[in-house]
């Protein structure tokens, strides 16, 4: 008699094999960042998953943050953070802090990737003019070294994509000025998603997903179309700091994108979870007349 468990093992493969069929050779772009990149463990969990994407035939592109880090660096070297409608304002010596750590973070990752047995690049925006940016400002103020997306060339990622490797993408960019200015990574992610026209975007935070009360966590909303996020936006039934994040899956879902997942980076395999099982742990926001991902009897 075959052991229950493993019974249960073969189940779960089973369920995935859709999944796979259907994303097999499909771009996800994954936005890496909260507490998932500071938990050593969650840290190897996430990569794990992405690396098991990426040997089952999807193409993955990873695009980290590193805010925590910089934060960090920006208080060892003695510097006081200043802040203008709630932005950093990021002068040229951050903004060099900034450089520095995040090219450590990339390059941490492209280690983890590689000990897993899969060949990983690390860039930044400005490598192959993947990112030209505008400096941003808050509300007409200057808040130093922030960059706008204006322009995507995926012309290297494509490159990387063709010849197998997993690229993992620094949120830096160069302005017309040639001058580096730090990227905030959910933009990032987005403006890559879109001009790569990926399958899915999956945000990893530290929220377990949308909630249609941001008192009540038992309202988390499994699926969502995209006149249902403006609609949850536009009736203020999400919090603030929601808000910036769920107008960006809108966007990329208007600009081509099937899928945005919004995953709570806290729970081990969670990419897995939401991609490969009939009833996933996060928020899916889809297009108009996509298909759900389970029935309601699922629910």
């Amino acid at each position: 008699m075959v052991n229950q468990k493993y019974l249960e093992k073969a189940e779960v493969l089973i369920e995935a094999l859709p999944y796979i069929q259907r994303f097999n050779r499909k771009v996800i772009v994954v936005k890496y960042g909260g507490s998932a990149m500071v938990d050593e463990e969650l840290k190897r969990n996430v990569i794990k998953d992405v690396v098991l994407l990426k040997l089952v035939g999807f193409k993955p592109i990873i695009v980290h943050g590193g805010g925590k880090e910089i934060s960090r660096w920006v208080g060892k070297v003695g510097k006081e953070a200043k802040f203008v409608n709630g932005l950093r304002v990021t002068d040229k010596e951050t903004m060099e802090i900034a450089e520095m750590v995040l090219g450590k973070v990339n390059k941490e990752l492209v280690t983890l990737v590689e000990s897993l047995g899969v060949k990983a690049i690390g860039i930044s925006g400005k490598d192959g003019g993947l990112l030209k940016v505008n400096k941003k400002l808050s509300q007409g103020q200057d808040i130093g070294y922030v960059g706008e997306i204006k322009e995507v060339n995926p012309a290297i990622l494509n490159e990387l994509l063709e010849k197998d490797f997993l690229p993992i993408v620094c949120p830096v960019g160069l302005g017309d000025d040639f001058a580096t200015y730090n990227i905030n990574a959910d933009d990032a992610a987005c403006a890559i998603a879109r001009a790569m026209k990926a399958e899915k975007l999956a945000f990893l935070t530290d929220i377990e997903g949308v909630y249609r009360d941001p008192e009540d966590t038992s309202s988390l909303i499994s699926e969502l179309f995209v006149n249902e996020a403006k609609a949850l936006i536009e009736n203020g039934n999400v919090g603030g700091g929601m808000i910036p994040k769920l107008q960006n899956c809108i966007d990329a879902i208007e600009s081509g994108v099937n899928r945005v997942h919004i995953l709570d980076g806290r729970i081990q395999h969670c990419l897995l979870l939401e991609i490969f099982t009939n009833k996933g742990i996060g928020t899916a926001i889809l297009r108009e007349g996509e298909g759900k991902y389970y029935n309601e009897e699922n629910k």
